[in-house]
């Protein structure tokens, strides 16, 4: 089957979505089918093979100037091209500064107007290519925060759209208002015209029906996977290596909860008859959190526990491996709710129990699997 499997990039970050749709795509190649990787914004970064196509829509800088002046909605084609090429929007991704909700919230707006937005240049661009060059028997979205396409896309080429609905929330419940709700009122609008939605967890369909009033009947749970090649579980056990380490390996930022897991290890640091322990955290840090880092290994040091603490940054594949191979228990205890947690089957997949927050998805892993423990959201104590 031809299908074109639309993502989107997050500029420099590693984005659980990106990575679970590269995945994904690999697999379907894999098993015979015809599936294309369309990036949109971005390039997408995984740490596995990338198998996106090497050119990108609705790149980040020409929405953006388009949505900030009119003379850039007229830009000759060739100036188009340049702005949306792979390599420039990875160097500039780089340098990336913190832009205002404001901003992003009336972008966000105008890009689900789809035709009726400032970036219709661009809508028109990837529904001409789609219909006149690659014409699939079937495309997914990523998300629905990209579905203002779809009307054009189902009038000029109506062929059966999937969209993926894997942290649409997050984002939209982030912009400030009136943006976040006019949003949602066009994510609603424009799911009339896809034909299906896919979900990574039970917990997300049902409450995907509540918060954009899309049916279950019309919605398929598809858990996620990884990707196994490397991964084995450690042959020795707890105790066996010396100090006993708990892990933590996604991005640093507060909704992650890594304030949560240091003010419970502080907790464990307290308690008598203790075994020798240490914390080891790994994974992507903006500049935005770069702060909140320095606080809490400030707050570390204050404790007197400096020694125990580790961050090793980010890591690549090979990395990442090794670093789960080297914990006894792990956690990210995410202070939303979240929807996916590859990480979660990651550290399964190297034999390492978890103890996540009894929301979101992780009720249903843990069920599955019997990997860990569930503990009250935000509650350091439960959690130590």
């Amino acid at each position: 089957m031809r299908i074109v499997y639309i993502t989107a990039g997050a500029a420099s970050m590693y984005c659980g979505s990106c990575m679970r749709d590269n995945t994904l795509a690999a697999a379907l190649q894999r098993l015979g089918h015809e599936c294309l990787l369309v990036p949109t914004y971005t390039p997408i970064r995984t740490d596995e093979e990338d198998v996106s196509l090497g050119r990108v829509f609705f790149g980040g800088i020409s929405i953006y100037l388009e949505q900030k002046a009119a003379l850039f909605r007229h830009m000759p084609t060739f100036v188009d091209r340049l702005l949306s090429w792979p390599r420039l929007l990875r160097w500039v991704s780089r340098f990336a500064i913190a832009t205002r909700p404001e901003d992003l919230g009336a972008l966000t707006v105008s890009m689900l107007k789809g035709m009726e937005g400032n970036q219709r240049r661009e809508v028109i661009r990837l529904v001409k290519w789609l219909s006149e060059e690659i014409q699939p028997e079937v495309i997914c979205l990523t998300n629905a925060l990209i579905s203002g396409l779809v009307p054009e896309l189902k009038r000029r080429y109506p062929v059966p759209v999937l969209c993926t609905l894997q942290g649409d929330d997050v984002y939209l419940d982030w912009l400030p208002p009136p943006f976040s709700e006019e949003a949602r009122h066009l994510i609603q609008d424009n799911c009339r015209w896809i034909d299906g939605f896919l979900t990574t967890s039970r917990y997300y369909a049902e409450f995907m029906q509540s918060y954009l009033g899309i049916p279950l009947d019309r919605t398929a749970v598809v858990h996620p996977g990884i990707n196994l090649d490397g991964f084995s579980p450690r042959a020795d056990s707890l105790g066996r290596r010396g100090d006993a380490v708990v892990g933590y390996l996604a991005r640093i930022c507060p909704e992650k909860g890594l304030h949560g897991l240091v003010e419970a290890f502080g907790l464990l640091q307290r308690m008598p008859d203790l075994p020798p322990c240490r914390l080891r955290v790994a994974g992507y840090l903006g500049a935005r959190d770069r702060p909140y880092l320095r606080d809490l290994e400030n707050q570390v040091a204050r404790q007197g526990w400096a020694d125990r603490f580790e961050y090793v940054g980010e890591l690549t594949h090979a990395e990442k491996v090794r670093f789960l191979r080297s914990l006894d228990v792990f956690s990210v205890p995410t202070t939303y709710r979240e929807p996916k947690g590859l990480y979660v089957f990651e550290a399964l997949a190297s034999g390492v129990p978890v103890v996540q927050p009894r929301h979101g998805a992780f009720p249903e892993w843990i069920e599955a699997t019997g990997g860990g423990l569930l503990v009250e959201p935000e509650n350091a104590t439960e959690l130590a």
